[in-house]
Protein backbone atom coordinates (compact mmCIF):
# COMPACT_ATOMS: atom_id res chain seq x y z
CA UNK A 1 0.00 0.00 0.00
CA UNK A 2 1.46 3.82 -0.82
CA UNK A 3 0.27 6.57 0.68
CA UNK A 4 -1.21 8.20 -2.71
CA UNK A 5 -3.41 5.00 -3.07
CA UNK A 6 -7.20 5.89 -2.43
CA UNK A 7 -8.97 3.31 -0.32
CA UNK A 8 -12.37 1.83 -1.65
CA UNK A 9 -14.51 0.01 1.64
CA UNK A 10 -16.87 -2.03 0.56
CA UNK A 11 -20.18 -2.70 2.77
CA UNK A 12 -21.10 -6.22 2.25
CA UNK A 13 -24.23 -7.68 3.66
CA UNK A 14 -26.81 -5.21 1.38
CA UNK A 15 -24.34 -4.03 -0.95
CA UNK A 16 -22.27 -6.51 -2.32
CA UNK A 17 -24.05 -9.42 -1.27
CA UNK A 18 -27.81 -9.37 -1.73
CA UNK A 19 -29.32 -10.18 1.57
CA UNK A 20 -32.78 -10.65 -0.41
CA UNK A 21 -31.32 -13.24 -1.74
CA UNK A 22 -31.81 -15.39 1.43
CA UNK A 23 -35.69 -15.53 0.30
CA UNK A 24 -35.16 -18.68 -1.51
CA UNK A 25 -33.37 -20.18 1.40
CA UNK A 26 -36.98 -18.71 3.50
CA UNK A 27 -39.67 -20.21 0.48
CA UNK A 28 -38.14 -23.94 1.19
CA UNK A 29 -39.74 -23.33 4.79
CA UNK A 30 -42.50 -20.88 4.44
CA UNK A 31 -43.30 -21.05 1.14
CA UNK A 32 -42.84 -18.43 -2.00
CA UNK A 33 -45.70 -15.92 -0.89
CA UNK A 34 -43.87 -15.40 2.94
CA UNK A 35 -40.23 -15.42 2.11
CA UNK A 36 -40.26 -11.92 0.27
CA UNK A 37 -41.55 -10.24 2.82
CA UNK A 38 -40.18 -12.29 5.99
CA UNK A 39 -36.64 -11.57 4.10
CA UNK A 40 -37.02 -8.19 4.27
CA UNK A 41 -38.57 -7.62 8.17
CA UNK A 42 -35.07 -10.01 8.74
CA UNK A 43 -32.95 -7.21 7.49
CA UNK A 44 -34.84 -4.54 8.93
CA UNK A 45 -34.59 -5.95 12.23
CA UNK A 46 -31.11 -7.28 11.51
CA UNK A 47 -30.11 -3.26 11.61
CA UNK A 48 -32.63 -2.03 13.94
CA UNK A 49 -31.01 -4.04 16.57
CA UNK A 50 -27.45 -2.68 15.85
CA UNK A 51 -28.68 0.44 16.63
CA UNK A 52 -30.24 -0.41 19.43
CA UNK A 53 -27.54 -2.09 21.21
CA UNK A 54 -25.52 0.82 19.84
CA UNK A 55 -27.44 3.37 22.27
CA UNK A 56 -27.58 0.81 25.00
CA UNK A 57 -23.66 0.86 25.07
CA UNK A 58 -23.41 -2.90 24.49
CA UNK A 59 -22.25 -4.88 21.85
CA UNK A 60 -22.71 -9.08 20.80
CA UNK A 61 -21.63 -10.24 17.71
CA UNK A 62 -23.30 -9.29 14.10
CA UNK A 63 -23.98 -13.17 14.14
CA UNK A 64 -25.86 -12.85 17.56
CA UNK A 65 -27.98 -10.06 16.29
CA UNK A 66 -28.68 -11.77 13.05
CA UNK A 67 -30.46 -15.08 14.72
CA UNK A 68 -32.21 -13.11 17.17
CA UNK A 69 -33.64 -10.76 14.66
CA UNK A 70 -34.50 -13.66 12.71
CA UNK A 71 -36.49 -15.16 15.30
CA UNK A 72 -38.27 -11.66 16.13
CA UNK A 73 -38.98 -11.95 12.83
CA UNK A 74 -40.74 -14.92 12.92
CA UNK A 75 -42.21 -14.74 15.61
CA UNK A 76 -43.60 -11.28 14.38
CA UNK A 77 -44.75 -12.77 12.02
CA UNK A 78 -46.89 -15.06 13.63
CA UNK A 79 -44.59 -18.20 12.40
CA UNK A 80 -42.32 -20.82 13.99
CA UNK A 81 -39.19 -21.87 13.44
CA UNK A 82 -37.41 -24.87 14.91
CA UNK A 83 -33.74 -24.45 16.44
CA UNK A 84 -32.60 -27.15 13.22
CA UNK A 85 -34.12 -24.48 11.03
CA UNK A 86 -32.67 -21.54 12.45
CA UNK A 87 -29.30 -23.26 11.99
CA UNK A 88 -29.60 -23.81 8.47
CA UNK A 89 -30.69 -20.57 7.99
CA UNK A 90 -27.69 -19.04 9.48
CA UNK A 91 -25.48 -21.44 7.41
CA UNK A 92 -27.57 -20.04 4.56
CA UNK A 93 -26.66 -16.41 4.75
CA UNK A 94 -22.93 -17.67 4.29
CA UNK A 95 -23.50 -18.16 0.41
CA UNK A 96 -25.68 -15.15 -0.62
CA UNK A 97 -25.42 -13.60 -4.07
CA UNK A 98 -23.81 -10.67 -5.33
CA UNK A 99 -26.06 -8.25 -7.00
CA UNK A 100 -25.65 -8.18 -10.76
CA UNK A 101 -23.23 -5.35 -11.31
CA UNK A 102 -20.54 -6.57 -8.60
CA UNK A 103 -18.28 -8.67 -11.07
CA UNK A 104 -18.08 -5.65 -13.33
CA UNK A 105 -17.13 -3.19 -10.57
CA UNK A 106 -14.56 -5.58 -8.72
CA UNK A 107 -13.30 -6.30 -12.94
CA UNK A 108 -12.19 -2.66 -12.78
CA UNK A 109 -10.46 -2.22 -9.80
CA UNK A 110 -8.48 -5.34 -10.13
CA UNK A 111 -7.00 -3.79 -13.29
CA UNK A 112 -6.66 -0.17 -10.90
CA UNK A 113 -3.07 -0.35 -9.15
CA UNK A 114 -3.96 3.06 -7.24
CA UNK A 115 -6.95 1.69 -5.64
CA UNK A 116 -6.63 -0.15 -2.23
CA UNK A 117 -10.22 -2.61 -1.86
CA UNK A 118 -11.62 -3.26 1.48
CA UNK A 119 -14.32 -5.13 3.04
CA UNK A 120 -15.96 -2.92 5.94
CA UNK A 121 -18.68 -4.75 7.80
CA UNK A 122 -20.33 -4.81 10.99
CA UNK A 123 -19.87 -8.39 10.91
CA UNK A 124 -17.02 -10.61 12.53
CA UNK A 125 -14.15 -11.56 10.55
CA UNK A 126 -15.16 -15.28 10.73
CA UNK A 127 -18.37 -14.28 9.26
CA UNK A 128 -17.39 -11.90 7.06
CA UNK A 129 -14.64 -14.83 5.94
CA UNK A 130 -17.05 -17.25 5.62
CA UNK A 131 -19.39 -15.03 3.44
CA UNK A 132 -16.98 -13.84 1.21
CA UNK A 133 -15.48 -17.62 0.84
CA UNK A 134 -18.74 -19.14 0.19
CA UNK A 135 -20.40 -17.10 -1.70
CA UNK A 136 -20.50 -18.76 -5.25
CA UNK A 137 -20.01 -14.84 -6.68
CA UNK A 138 -17.90 -13.07 -4.52
CA UNK A 139 -14.96 -15.91 -3.98
CA UNK A 140 -13.28 -15.36 -7.44
CA UNK A 141 -12.59 -11.97 -6.04
CA UNK A 142 -11.24 -13.15 -2.69
CA UNK A 143 -7.61 -11.90 -3.41
CA UNK A 144 -8.73 -8.71 -4.74
CA UNK A 145 -9.38 -7.21 -0.83
CA UNK A 146 -6.88 -6.32 1.12
CA UNK A 147 -8.53 -6.85 3.81
CA UNK A 148 -11.88 -7.29 5.90
CA UNK A 149 -12.13 -4.81 8.50
CA UNK A 150 -14.90 -5.49 10.73
CA UNK A 151 -17.02 -3.53 13.68
CA UNK A 152 -15.70 -6.01 16.17
CA UNK A 153 -12.18 -5.13 16.68
CA UNK A 154 -13.96 -1.78 18.41
CA UNK A 155 -17.25 -3.24 19.59
CA UNK A 156 -19.58 -1.11 18.23
CA UNK A 157 -21.63 -1.46 14.79
CA UNK A 158 -21.99 1.56 12.67
CA UNK A 159 -22.30 4.20 12.55
CA UNK A 160 -20.22 5.26 15.27
CA UNK A 161 -17.54 6.93 14.94
CA UNK A 162 -15.20 5.09 16.48
CA UNK A 163 -16.07 2.33 13.39
CA UNK A 164 -15.34 4.97 10.71
CA UNK A 165 -11.85 6.25 12.72
CA UNK A 166 -10.43 2.57 13.10
CA UNK A 167 -11.31 2.08 9.07
CA UNK A 168 -9.41 4.76 7.98
CA UNK A 169 -6.32 4.06 10.52
CA UNK A 170 -6.41 0.18 9.80
CA UNK A 171 -6.22 1.27 5.90
CA UNK A 172 -3.49 2.93 7.08
CA UNK A 173 -4.84 6.72 5.90
CA UNK A 174 -4.79 8.70 9.42
CA UNK A 175 -5.01 12.25 9.20
CA UNK A 176 -6.07 11.44 5.59
CA UNK A 177 -10.07 10.47 5.60
CA UNK A 178 -10.41 11.94 2.15
CA UNK A 179 -8.61 9.49 0.93
CA UNK A 180 -11.07 6.63 1.99
CA UNK A 181 -14.16 5.92 0.28
CA UNK A 182 -17.26 3.68 1.87
CA UNK A 183 -19.06 2.68 -0.76
CA UNK A 184 -22.86 1.53 0.52
CA UNK A 185 -26.33 0.66 0.17
CA UNK A 186 -27.14 1.68 3.91
CA UNK A 187 -27.99 5.59 4.16
CA UNK A 188 -26.89 5.44 7.84
CA UNK A 189 -23.65 4.10 6.75
CA UNK A 190 -23.02 7.26 4.05
CA UNK A 191 -23.46 9.88 6.35
CA UNK A 192 -21.59 8.08 8.78
CA UNK A 193 -18.69 8.05 6.83
CA UNK A 194 -19.11 11.74 6.11
CA UNK A 195 -19.60 12.74 9.46
CA UNK A 196 -16.62 11.04 10.39
CA UNK A 197 -14.05 12.91 7.63
CA UNK A 198 -14.56 10.25 5.09
CA UNK A 199 -16.45 9.87 0.90
CA UNK A 200 -19.17 7.93 0.50
CA UNK A 201 -21.03 6.99 -2.12
CA UNK A 202 -24.55 5.52 -1.73
CA UNK A 203 -26.04 2.99 -3.92
CA UNK A 204 -29.31 3.85 -4.70
CA UNK A 205 -30.90 0.79 -6.39
CA UNK A 206 -34.58 1.73 -5.72
CA UNK A 207 -34.12 4.85 -7.97
CA UNK A 208 -35.77 6.91 -5.76
CA UNK A 209 -33.14 9.32 -4.51
CA UNK A 210 -31.70 10.60 -1.44
CA UNK A 211 -34.25 10.53 0.98
CA UNK A 212 -32.84 10.31 3.64
CA UNK A 213 -33.09 13.79 6.13
CA UNK A 214 -31.08 12.94 9.21
CA UNK A 215 -27.98 14.42 7.64
CA UNK A 216 -29.73 17.85 7.45
CA UNK A 217 -30.94 17.26 10.35
CA UNK A 218 -26.94 17.25 11.59
CA UNK A 219 -25.30 19.86 9.01
CA UNK A 220 -26.51 19.54 5.64
CA UNK A 221 -24.49 16.10 5.01
CA UNK A 222 -24.89 14.12 2.02
CA UNK A 223 -23.43 11.34 0.24
CA UNK A 224 -20.69 12.30 -2.41
CA UNK A 225 -21.95 10.35 -4.85
CA UNK A 226 -25.35 8.96 -5.39
CA UNK A 227 -25.53 6.34 -7.98
CA UNK A 228 -27.82 3.38 -8.79
CA UNK A 229 -25.03 0.89 -9.00
CA UNK A 230 -22.00 -0.22 -7.45
CA UNK A 231 -19.80 -0.20 -10.58
CA UNK A 232 -21.23 3.49 -11.30
CA UNK A 233 -19.50 4.15 -7.75
CA UNK A 234 -16.08 2.84 -8.48
CA UNK A 235 -16.63 4.31 -11.96
CA UNK A 236 -17.17 7.99 -10.19
CA UNK A 237 -14.87 7.53 -7.42
CA UNK A 238 -11.77 6.83 -10.17
CA UNK A 239 -12.96 10.45 -12.27
CA UNK A 240 -12.37 11.65 -8.76
CA UNK A 241 -9.11 10.01 -8.04
CA UNK A 242 -7.61 11.19 -11.20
Amino acid sequence: MTANKTVIAFDLYGTLLSTDSIAKELAKLFGQDKAQSLAALWRRYQLEYTWRINSMGLYRTFSEVTKGALEHAVAETGLSLSVDDAEKLMKAYDSLHVFPEIPAALDVIKENSQVDAYIFSNGTQEMVAASVQSSPDLVPYADLFKGFITVHEVQVFKPAMKVYDDLITRAGKDGKGSDVWVVTANPFDAVGASVAGLRSAWIDRAGRGWVDRLGDVIGGIRPNVVVSGVDEAVGEIMKLAT
